[in-house]
């Protein structure tokens, strides 16, 4: 997809670069048309149909500058992309982005873009790091918490004659709320079945229903949150005639074989403990891989040299906020809402963020650097591995999956992402894993860099010390 864009690349300062790109005359036209048949669509002209204009009278009617304007403003992100693809780089933060005048015809269009990318990493020691590495481990108590969990989902709900609602009770209701005595829309419910405590209900509303029993009347009174999700309710105060009509209490199985056969299909309750306790180590044993990985390249990273600039952490850091607010807004929650919510300003969790942003550009910085120094590349069978797991999903084969992600230009990106993983198993594979005490005692050792400060141990013994 780059093809359409040629490009030269001049390194600047901190971390910087400024690509020169030239979009050929070819794509130009090619572009001009399409966006001409575009504009085509609604022109009326004597002697066509409506849609049926040929392009070239469509750029002669309305004019060829503004057809050309068109198309630059439809086209630049595109060659944008085509533009960074082409040069090989990967940017960090915001562009700066200068396009120069609109070409003549037959001629190019120019443009430059001056943008952050990865830092470079000199290695230090990358293999055979020493790091410490945990056993994984299941208890008996991580197991008891599940049983309670597992007892909890197969609770059945009874009603509690004459008793007083408590926290952790059922409440079977009908309510109606109104403002200013004045019913509102959505404030009413029959038959609604709420956990005190729960915290789902408005703030004070189930804690008025403490001590309730069935039959009784009871006027709630709340004050909806100023951020509450109907905003016409939002910071009102507003009372609720609530009709208590049961009271309910979760009824738990006894924790017996005979749970463990109803619940989970097993022969005995010990054999369910084992289950559990098995299923509970290999979730562990996942998360200790994870971990010793991560350790292991932050290890490497503490070996390497890299320079990261201030404005290039700012800018990551900015990236992670940015990324969070997408997140978020899945949820239906807006970014005013999440500040107001946190009760923090958007300044502060950009200068928190600013460590984790920093060690990720160290990080990647150094895995591109092993990448290189071991000249990993996927091979087409990586690929075609990868893809196995999302073909299948999408009901389709690999080689059509691959044939897809060529086409839309994306093929590289997963060829990197495979020779960054791999660099990534190098370094964990060829580490030395030791014991977390260990580790921690290592760190503790005499170093070269702390000799003569006052707080320095004395030099201590470690085996392969010479005398």
């Amino acid at each position: 997809m780059s093809a359409a864009v040629k490009t030269s690349v001049t390194e600047l300062p901190e971390s910087r670069v400024r690509v020169e790109a030239e979009v050929p005359a070819e794509e130009i036209e090619r572009r001009m048309q399409a966006t001409a048949r575009q504009l085509g669509q609604n022109l009326r002209m004597p002697g066509f149909r409506k849609g049926k204009v040929p392009p070239p009278v469509v750029i002669q009617r309305i004019g060829r500058e503004s057809v050309l304007d068109e198309t630059v403003r439809g086209a630049m992100g595109r060659w944008y992309l085509d533009a960074i693809d082409a040069a090989g780089i990967h940017p960090v933060g915001d562009p700066e982005l200068d396009v120069g005048d609109l070409p003549d015809e037959g001629q190019p269009l120019t443009f430059t873009i001056e943008i952050g990318v990865r830092p470079a990493a000199t290695l230090g020691e990358y293999k055979g790091v020493e790091v410490g590495r945990r056993e994984p481990s299941a208890d008996d108590e991580a197991v008891d918490a599940e049983l309670d969990a597992l007892r909890e989902r197969s609770a059945r709900l009874e009603t509690a004659e004459d008793a007083a609602a408590e926290t952790g009770d059922f409440v079977v209701m009908d309510y109606v709320g109104s403002i200013e005595g004045e019913n509102f829309a959505g404030g009413e419910g029959r038959d609604q079945l709420v956990e005190l405590g729960s915290g789902r209900l408005v703030p004070g509303f189930e804690d008025q229903l403490m001590g309730a029993k069935a039959g009784d009347e009871r006027t709630v009174t709340v004050r909806f949150p100023d951020e509450y999700g109907a905003t016409e309710l939002a910071g009102k105060e507003a009372q609720f005639a609530v009709t208590v009509k049961e009271i309910k209490r979760k009824d738990l199985p006894a924790l017996d074989d005979d749970f463990a056969s109803d619940a989970a299909g097993f022969d005995s309750l010990a054999e369910l403990r084992e289950d559990i306790m098995a299923k509970l180590r290999e979730a562990d044993e996942t998360r200790v891989e994870a971990e010793f990985r991560e350790a292991v390249l932050d290890a490497v990273v503490k070996e390497s040299q890299v320079e990261v600039p201030e404005a290039l952490v700012d800018a990551r850091a900015q990236e992670l906020w940015e990324r969070m607010l997408h997140s978020l807004s899945h949820q239906g929650i807006s970014k005013e809402a999440y500040l107001r919510i946190a009760g923090r300003e958007e300044e502060e969790i950009l200068q928190e963020a600013k460590p984790d942003a920093e060690q990720a550009l160290r990080r990647e910085a150094v895995i591109a650097a092993v990448v290189e120094a071991e000249g990993i590349e996927a091979s087409e069978g990586d690929v075609l591995d990868a893809l196995q797991t999302t073909a299948a999903r999408e009901r389709t084969t690999p080689e059509k999956l691959r044939a897809s992600l060529e086409k839309a230009g994306r093929l590289d990106e997963l060829r990197e992402d495979l020779a960054q993983r791999a660099a990534i198993d190098l370094l964990a594979e060829s580490a030395t894993p030791i014991s977390v005490e260990q580790a921690q005692a290592r760190d503790k050792l005499w170093t070269p860099g702390r000799q003569g400060s006052d707080d320095a141990p004395a030099r201590l013994w470690t085996p392969g010390a010479r005398e």
